[in-house]
């Protein structure tokens, strides 16, 4: 009867304790010990044993992480960019990002606005980026493909729907598709680094109409569709684009707010020091019409749903506030629970506003006001002076680009994404 009770003990420990019954009978067969050992207990077979509790069943191996790369010149990053890595990023389990060289830029496309640092600097600020390769060529040759493939183990090369051509008429990605290691995935329409030159090249001809540069030619080669985005913002848009959580009851949410507009280098390395600061990260976007009225009537350069996804993507960023106040209020404060207001030493204005309201006065007498030093003196007016200085160049670029885009909505076709 004891040994029945003991017997039936080992059975009821190896179906609840599986591993830990396991183990003994292993460490029983380390030690040269017998089933006789366990004399008249009824202990079955160790071989059989192990086939029951699984100890000598190969271990399942996790399954291959699927890399993916995506390639771009990503000048001017805006949300249809982030978009395009979201999408690449959905295709697989971890994202490598080649930047294109400024060298490769200049030959297949024309001056780029930022420097190289600049654009990495953007890329490896967004959330779905896990890798990031500089200095990457225009085209997919056969010798970095290789590399993609054998060095960085890249399982697919991805690209959007939209044509990828050589100055030789060549599609850049052929060696890709030919190997069968190529993915497609939707173009966000509505906005493109074209487009957003064309809108700076506008406010240019607006604030100088009468000057002679902006005559003849000039005028010609920057549409007037350019003035009025073409963005159709959709809640599943903002969705994708948010981390759909909200903060742990008692964490640390620090408060930063701006226009973000023209998103840079500058932005990501403020919202990086903000979000070190605490746990959770709040950024106030503040509306078209506040930006427009204390930085002048020719911004925001991008409208307000733009500016928010461009923030969103950033990986430091954790909620967005969309049409934040001008003025910090302590019912904000209060309603977002709000510990900490910081804001950048570097910051733009328009120096024939009216000086108003401090907006901190509020969480400085709080005493939970911080001024950040900013490291980058990068700003969205220095950007647009560096295409202004550059006019003639952008402007042929933007031509012949221009060109291209016609001919991409001329035949452009339905293609099934997200």
């Amino acid at each position: 009867m004891e040994h029945e009770s003991l017997n039936n003990w080992i059975w009821d420990g190896l179906y609840y304790h599986p591993h830990l019954f396991g183990g003994l009978m292993l460490t029983a067969a380390l030690l040269g010990l017998s089933t006789g050992y366990f004399g008249g207990i009824g202990v079955p077979s160790l071989p059989h044993l192990w086939s029951d509790v699984g100890i000598f069943q190969k271990k399942k191996r996790g399954k291959k992480r699927v890399r993916v790369y995506m390639d771009g010149c990503f000048d001017l990053m805006h949300y249809g960019h982030a978009n395009a890595l979201r999408q690449a990023k959905a295709l697989g389990d971890e994202l490598v990002v080649g930047v294109v060289s400024d060298e490769e830029i200049v030959a297949n496309k024309g001056p780029p606005v930022l420097t190289m640092e600049e654009r990495l600097a953007l890329v490896s600020g967004l959330k779905w980026v896990d890798e990031v390769i500089p200095n990457a060529p225009y085209a997919i040759t056969e010798q970095f493909m290789k590399s993609l493939f054998n060095e960085h183990k890249i399982d697919y090369i991805i690209h959007g729907d939209d044509p990828c051509l050589l100055p030789d008429g060549t599609d850049a990605y052929a060696l890709a598709k030919k190997a069968g290691r190529y993915k497609q995935i939707k173009r966000t329409e509505g906005v493109s680094s074209t487009d957003i030159v064309g809108r700076i090249l506008l406010l240019l001809k607006d604030a100088k109409r009468n000057d002679s540069l902006l005559n003849g030619e000039h005028q010609e080669s920057i549409s007037e569709d350019a003035r009025v985005s073409q963005f159709l913002p959709t809640s599943r848009r903002i969705v994708q684009f948010s981390n759909a959580k909200g903060p742990d009851p008692n964490a640390r949410i620090v408060y930063i707010d701006g226009a973000f507009d023209l998103f840079h280098a500058g932005h990501v390395e403020i919202l990086k020091r903000a979000r070190q600061l605490g746990d959770f990260l709040l950024v106030g976007l503040h509306t078209d019409y506040i930006v427009s009225e204390h930085r002048g009537k020719h911004h925001p350069i991008m409208h307000l749903h733009e500016r928010s996804l461009s923030v969103l993507a950033c990986r430091y960023v954790d909620e967005v506030i969309i049409g934040a106040p001008w003025e910090v209020s302590k019912d904000m404060i209060t309603t977002f629970n709000i510990s900490l207001v910081v804001h950048g030493t570097i910051a733009e204005s328009n120096p024939l506003a009216l000086v108003g309201i401090d907006p901190y006065a509020v969480p400085k007498s709080m005493g939970i006001f911080r001024l950040l030093e900013s490291s980058n003196n990068i700003t969205t007016s220095s950007i647009a002076q560096r295409i202004v200085a550059n006019h003639e160049a952008y402007m042929k670029r933007n031509a012949k680009k221009a060109e291209g885009e016609r001919k991409y909505y001329a035949e452009k076709k339905y293609v099934a994404g997200n």
